[in-house]
């Protein structure tokens, strides 16, 4: 798919994030778009930003829809089909998704079945619901956002980190599976799996409302977890009120987005040229092509204390710190 101009896409996660920049360059290109989130209000900041970028006549609409809801998910199809009067589309970007829930031991079971549903059930979903549409066109692409926790299930080990892994090696595996089964059955349909490493999104502060952790909000319970967490690292919490702590986990959730060693637009940049070059794997970020080579070099060891010292060897300044 060497132009993106005239082209339907559907993008989920649209409201921040990579979505939101995946959203406006294409819509930049002459894509016609039209995404979903939960979040109205952050939607409607994208389409504004999308279409002050956009040629004239590039359509761009938004439907509030949580991607782990099948019914609604089939809402939004036929409201794609509706406004953009298509019974095709070109462009299907699997891209929402929350991390939480970590342990499959300690975490309460439905914050885990909510962070794995919404990244793997909404990548499920979505690929049922819209599948019928790209292979309809002519001209057709999935592109399914795992991780690099698609390749390596951890955050480190002192965090656990099961719900989103696990959802990650999903997509992962069911998109490389694609690959085969598109070959043999819809030949003009391309498939990509995006793996980014870091990126600055709200990826943190999004699934902490989601999930009913708004670090403003904290409760007492979650205040003392969070404690207990941040103590764990090393800090001296014992003088720290519990507003204190709440604005600590939220300044470490801006901290996730604003420090990263690559910005939303790079990164949405870096995939949006991986589907032109028809590539099935996109490596986001060059801490993701480090981890992967460390990965492949030596998976026995990936998740003991000494991957983790040359993993912050080589990566100070992403997921390793």
């Amino acid at each position: 798919m060497d132009s993106f101009s005239d082209k339907i896409a559907v993008v989920t996660g649209g409201g921040t994030g990579m979505g939101r920049e995946i959203v406006v360059q294409l819509a930049t290109a002459g894509c016609h778009v039209s995404m979903c989130d939960v979040s109205e209000e952050n939607m409607l900041q994208t389409q504004g930003l999308a279409l002050n970028a956009a040629p004239a006549g590039t359509e761009v609409s938004c439907f509030v829809a949580d991607v782990s809801d099948e019914p609604r998910i089939l809402a939004f199809r036929d409201f794609v089909m509706e406004t953009h009067q298509t019974d095709c589309i070109n462009l299907l970007f699997n891209n929402a998704g929350i991390g939480g829930a970590g342990s499959f031991i300690a975490d309460p079971r439905d914050e885990w079945e909510m962070t794995f549903n919404v990244c793997w059930n909404g990548v499920y979903y979505c690929s049922r619901a819209f599948m019928p549409l790209i292979v309809a066109s002519t001209d057709g692409h999935i592109i399914n956002t795992s991780s690099v926790n698609g390749f390596w299930a951890s955050v480190g080990p002192e965090t656990a980190h099961t719900a989103y892994s696990a959802a990650k090696f999903a997509v992962k595996g069911f998109t490389e599976a694609l690959l085969n089964d598109c070959k043999l059955n819809a030949p003009h349909v391309g498939v990509s799996l995006v793996m980014p490493g870091h990126i600055g999104t709200s990826i943190v502060l999004n699934s902490g409302k989601m999930l009913g952790h708004d670090p403003k909000e904290l409760s007492a319970e979650d205040v003392a977890n969070a404690r207990e967490r941040m103590s764990a690292r090393g800090l001296d919490l014992s003088n720290a009120s519990d507003e204190d702590i709440r604005q600590g986990v939220r300044m470490i959730a801006e901290q996730f987005r604003d420090e990263a060693p690559m910005t939303a637009a790079a990164a949405a940049d870096v995939i949006l040229q991986g589907v032109r070059d028809n590539k099935w794997r996109i490596l986001v970020g060059d801490d993701a092509a480090i981890l992967d080579r460390l990965v492949r070099a030596d998976p026995e060891d990936a998740y003991s204390e000494a991957f983790m010292e040359r993993l912050r060897a080589e990566t100070p300044w992403a997921l390793a710190n």
